[in-house]
């Protein structure tokens, strides 16, 4: 059901139709619960933005030395729900995105340590500076940069990990002047000339499935 539906909404979406508006007229005609429709608005991204996005993407060996900037929150999330085994969907612009739906309500759990460690261990041998950023609006974030800064000083991995009020916004600005982006945020990567998803190489090195419809 969910792969006609997502078939229903592309064909909308690349006719002009804002996707927000297909999802919930194609959701109401196949009568899906809210979930799947949260799954086609995270998934189907109309067909120019993607080819557009996928352009952009570029591989580890692309990396090396040039600075990195980590969307925190985006990155972990997604990694942590790789690990956990939960839904991970490859979309149509190429990227990796979870299904978890709990950016605002974010909360540390057992698996954010292990998830911190393979993204720093992947990160470490590519030599270059990092810029983690993290959402100082979400509780303890604080918290959270300075356990990455840690991490980054045991694993030998230049840079730092901050909180910062508009993350996007910097991110952007990083993304449009050269800088390597590691994100999964479509907004960010529009603003972005190059961007690197890191948990699409996690599940690709560590060999975890992931979903396509």
């Amino acid at each position: 059901m969910i792969r006609e539906a997502a078939r229903d909404v592309r064909y909308l979406v690349n006719r002009g139709y804002p996707r927000e508006s297909a999802v919930r007229y194609v959701g109401d005609h196949h009568r899906l619960p809210e979930e799947r429709r949260f799954i086609l608005s995270r998934v189907v991204v109309p067909e120019q933005a993607a080819r557009e996005r996928r352009r952009k993407a570029v591989s580890m060996e692309q990396i090396g030395g040039r600075d990195l900037h980590l969307d925190g929150y985006n990155v972990l999330i997604t990694v942590e729900s790789l690990l956990l085994g939960d839904p991970v969907y490859r979309c149509d612009d190429g990227m990796l995105r979870d299904v978890r739906g709990v950016f605002r309500s974010y909360r540390s759990s057992a698996v954010t340590a292990p998830a911190l460690q393979a993204v720093l261990q992947l990160i470490a041998p590519l030599q270059s500076p990092v810029q983690a950023l993290f959402d100082q609006q979400i509780s303890k974030s604080g918290e959270l940069a300075g356990m990455v800064r840690g991490m980054m000083a045991e694993l030998g991995v230049a840079g730092t990990a901050r909180t910062a009020l508009d993350v996007d916004r910097e991110l952007k600005r990083a993304g449009g002047v050269g800088g390597v982006v590691a994100t999964g945020d479509g907004n960010i990567i529009d603003a972005s000339l190059q961007v690197w998803d890191v948990p699409a190489e996690i599940a690709r090195q560590q060999g975890i499935e992931v979903q396509v419809i």
